[in-house]
């Protein structure tokens, strides 16, 4: 099914069929749109911060090693542990990497070992922890547990008459 034309451009729907969007980023949601999720504008905020977390250098991976625990691995070869830094910041994995430059009086006929500091984040969810760190063979793993939060139902009273608030 084709967008339909809008004033001479495609509009792309909405979470609604009757609502049309022009000329919005299709990969900037609108969670505050939807009825039905309360309090979830802080969505908008999280994949702003996912989006900047720092280019493609280094490379990594992520793998699930089980159903609530992941490995985060970057590839940070001719860095020492010295070099290396991991951080929790306000719900964030941090990861930076500043390597000292030993030999400076080298001259490189080639340098395609990238040698330059970086910043790599990743945004946790609630309950997601940290595990343990490990560097081995140029390689960066961090572990990752994801604990599984109780179901909590809580009754909520009605009170009669009085006033709205």
């Amino acid at each position: 099914m084709a967008a339909p034309h809008i004033g001479g451009a495609v509009a792309r729907m909405g979470p609604h069929p009757q609502v049309a969007f022009e000329d919005m980023p299709v990969t900037k949601p609108i969670f505050t749109s939807h009825p039905h999720l309360l309090g979830f504008d802080v969505l908008e905020q999280l994949v702003q911060r996912t989006a900047e977390s720092g280019g493609g250098y280094p490379p990594f991976d992520i793998e699930a090693l089980s159903e609530h625990a992941y490995r985060i691995t970057l590839a940070v070869a001719g860095f020492a542990e010295d070099d290396l830094a991991i951080t929790i910041e306000d719900r964030e994995l941090v990861i930076r990497g500043e390597r000292s430059e030993d030999g400076q009086d080298r001259a490189f006929l080639h340098r395609g070992i990238a040698a330059r500091r970086f910043r790599r984040s990743f945004v946790l969810a609630d309950g997601v922890e940290v595990g343990r760190a490990r560097l081995s063979q140029g390689l960066l793993h961090i572990d990752l547990e994801r604990s599984v939060p109780e179901t909590v139902v809580r009754k909520v009273p009605i009170a009669t008459g009085g006033h709205d608030r």
